[in-house]
Formats: C-alpha cells, structure tokens, sequence
C-alpha cells in the first residue's frame, strides 16, 4: 500500500446533510429530563387556540432570586400565640413553588366553575407541563382547542373533566371531540 491511499474521505462518513440549519442548545444536565418531556408533549400536542380571555405567562428564563426571610414559628389559624421576632432561614419562591422550571407557566383563571377546590376568578395558576395527570389531579385541558381547568376524572374507562361547582356541567367526551391534558395545576396564587 503507498502512501497516497492512506486517508482522505470514506463512503458515508462525515456529517450527514440536513433539510434545515440546526443549532446546538445547552442544557443543564439536571434540567435535561424536564426539557426532553417538554419536547415530548409539545409534540403529541395539538394546536391550542388560546382564548382573548385567558393570559398566559411562561416562567422568565432566569428570574432573579429573591430571598425572603421566614419565620421560625408557624401562625395559629385558631388561638393566638405569643409573637416571636425570629427569622429561621430565607426561601427563595422560585424554589418553593415551582419543580421544572422550563415546563412552568402561569395562567390567570377567569370564571367560577373551580370554586368548590378554591380556585376563584382572578387567581393564578403555577401549570407544571413536566408533570403526569393522574385521575383526581386539577388541570388545565385542551378541549376543543381551548383550554380549560378542571378536575381530571379517570376511571373505569370513563374520561371526563369535573367541574368543582354545581352551576357548571362537568366535561364527558363524545365522539370525535378531542381532550389533551396541557399541563398540572401545582399551585395557586391568590390576592387576600
């Protein structure tokens, strides 16, 4: 073998040709399962026609921390205690609230049919997309293609989404009208 035979291009090596441009994103190894669930979902998820009605807000990037100080002692709902002046640590709300930071959004409800699980009108929603439905789990559902929050309903080959209110019918599906759970209520926000 001479020397001019060594090297140079094989027969399918090298990159492979692509349709589009692609970019590289860098992901926080600890992050990495939240992002390829997200990818997942979004993928088998409908168009979701978001109503005028209905404000939406995805988690900032990077939202700054906020160390707030907490108290050593909890407050009585019932009797009074006597009031301690003493801080225990700080909390960061990020941290408090909020499991995937990628797949978190905030949505501001409007109507009254949850009131029976105390989600009133006005109050805001932290919506984990991360998080699996379960029966008994509040969600919000595409249904139609609009959302809506409900109780999801799972049983016995019955799927349907609950109202928390007499004045409200719950949600069973006929057919040909699609449902896709778009994210887990995980908490609640609420201005007192």
């Amino acid at each position: 073998m001479t020397q001019n035979s060594w090297g140079g291009p094989r027969p399918g090596s090298g990159r492979k040709p692509v349709s589009e441009p692609t970019v590289t994103l860098r992901v926080p190894v600890s992050h990495k399962e939240t992002v390829v669930a997200l990818v997942q979902r979004l993928k088998s998820s409908p168009v979701v026609r978001v109503p005028s009605w209905l404000e939406v807000h995805a988690l900032a990037e990077q939202p700054p921390f906020l160390a707030i100080p907490l108290m050593s002692h909890s407050v009585r709902a019932g009797f009074p205690s006597p009031a301690d002046d003493y801080i225990e640590k700080r909390i960061d709300l990020n941290e408090e609230l909020i499991q995937h930071r990628e797949a978190t959004f905030f949505l501001r409800v409007r109507g009254h049919s949850m009131v029976g699980a105390g989600i009133d009108d006005g109050d805001e929603l932290i919506v984990d997309r991360a998080v699996t439905p379960a029966h008994g789990r509040i969600v919000v559902a595409v249904v139609d293609g609009e959302l809506t929050v409900k109780r999801f309903f799972q049983r016995d080959g019955v799927v349907k989404l609950v109202a928390e209110s007499a004045d409200f019918a719950d949600i069973e599906f006929k057919d040909g009208q699609e449902m896709v759970i778009w994210g887990v209520v995980t908490k609640v926000i609420k201005s007192v």
